[in-house]
């Protein structure tokens, strides 16, 4: 111990204060543990509260459908009953009427909310509850078959009560299949939506499809941008790191706002081109609002997520390599293709999968730019989040992503492996 000497007694090595030595010891152990653990329990605590609790509550949400099942428990039990071949017994109508009202007494808004997620499997539902649960109440007693259909003719058609059976279990994949234009019929057996309401599949191919092209883009720019940067003498790579930096110093809004100027059909792209006789004024060329517009500035803004990991990799590379391969008789282009890109994989690898990443889940880009023909999956988790309060199918779409990312993650680290990433 420090400021301590240790004095020997028959079979014990005592401090000076008399404590044993092996207690003292122990004691000195224990804080520094506890002051290890103290100072790593903030960023422990960061993380779990802002990565590992909405990623766990995002895939609690991606399978939970217990809503409908808190507003119509009695009403299920009578579903499981029921053979789906005969009408709707009366037990049915009057277990579904004894559960909206019971529910109206008690939360008035979860019979609401239950409407929407309804309305999900079969448009109708919400506007049907709606309109019978003020009626409801004008119902004497049984038969409340005659008084259901009286109030509304709908619930005398077999096909509103087959799809309840699309929501009669509490956890449920249903959430994953709707992703990807599927859907579970009244019993459970996996069929696809109807073709005018197919739209995620394809937006999962154009999301894929966009992420690939901008990382692409992005290595074929980035990488003499990178080569540039790591062999020109200080002066010049200094300026040139600046012109990289810059859009980090820049509102990412400002940025998009700034090509959607340039991209217009009166844009400056357009106005130039024209003016130097390329297009006629009636040929311009359409970069707004598009798929082209998303990619274009998708791969300004994530191009320096690019070039910052290949730089970090280049400038560690010693220029006599490529001198040494060339004085063994190499020509220049075959000493960089043999010597010195081989050795860059690990900051195109690591470039490649940061790029991919942040544009397989970009969201702002593409609402703003992409219109009807470039908008990405990111977008359509957005419009379930904000518009339709569709939580259950937004996570799922989330689930997916993250996925996907792990996927990629795993095929990174079987090709290249990330020991070798390189980010700087």
């Amino acid at each position: 111990m420090a400021n301590s000497e240790a004095v020997a007694t028959p079979g014990v090595l005592l401090t000076a204060d008399g404590t044993p030595l092996k207690v003292s010891l122990q004691k000195s152990l224990r804080r520094s543990k506890l002051r290890a653990m103290l100072l790593v329990l903030p960023p422990l605590l960061f993380l779990v509260f802002l990565f590992v609790l909405p990623i766990g509550n995002m895939l609690l949400r991606s399978i939970d459908d217990s809503l409908v099942n808190q507003v119509l428990p009695t009403t299920f039990k009578e579903f499981k009953a029921w053979d789906k071949t005969t009408d709707p017994p009366e037990s049915l109508y009057a277990a579904f009427y004894t559960d909206i009202t019971r529910t109206l007494e008690e939360d008035k808004l979860l019979v609401g909310k239950a409407g929407v997620r309804m309305n999900y499997d079969k448009p109708g539902w919400r506007s049907l509850i709606k309109i019978s649960a003020r009626k409801f109440k004008k119902v004497e007693g049984p038969p409340y078959k005659e008084a259901m259909i009286e109030i509304d003719k709908r619930w005398g058609e077999k096909e509103w009560w087959l799809s309840l059976g699309a929501m009669k279990d509490e956890r449920t994949l249903g959430y994953f299949l709707n992703a990807v234009d599927k859907k579970y019929d009244f019993d459970k057996n996996i069929i696809s939506v109807d073709e005018n309401r197919k739209v995620y599949n394809l937006l999962w191919y154009r999301t894929l499809l966009v992420s690939f092209i901008v990382t692409i883009a992005c290595l074929v720019l980035a990488y003499p941008v990178s080569y540039l940067l790591a062999t020109l003498p200080m002066r010049f790579s200094n300026l040139l790191m600046i012109c990289v930096l810059m859009p980090f110093w820049t509102s990412l809004l400002v940025r998009i706002v700034a090509w959607m100027i340039m991209l217009q059909q009166q844009g400056v792209v357009n106005d130039t081109l024209v003016g130097l006789g390329i297009l006629d004024t009636e040929n311009r060329l359409a970069m707004m609002y598009n798929f082209n517009g998303t990619v274009i500035v998708m791969t300004q803004i994530l191009l320096p997520f690019m070039i910052l990991p290949i730089y970090s990799v280049m400038k560690t590379i010693p220029p006599s390599f490529m001198r040494a391969a060339q004085n063994l008789g190499a020509t220049p282009t075959l000493a960089f293709l043999r010597v010195y890109m081989p050795q860059t994989i690990p900051g195109v690898g690591a470039g490649c999968i940061l790029v991919f990443i942040v544009a397989i889940g970009y969201y702002i880009t593409p609402e703003l730019v992409g219109g009807k023909d470039g908008r990405l999956i990111g977008n359509m988790v957005a419009y379930h989040m904000q518009r339709t309060l569709n939580w259950g199918l937004a996570a799922a779409m989330g689930t997916i992503l993250l996925a996907a990312i792990l996927i990629l993650y795993w095929a990174y680290d079987k090709i290249v492996g990330v020991d070798n990433m390189k980010m700087g």
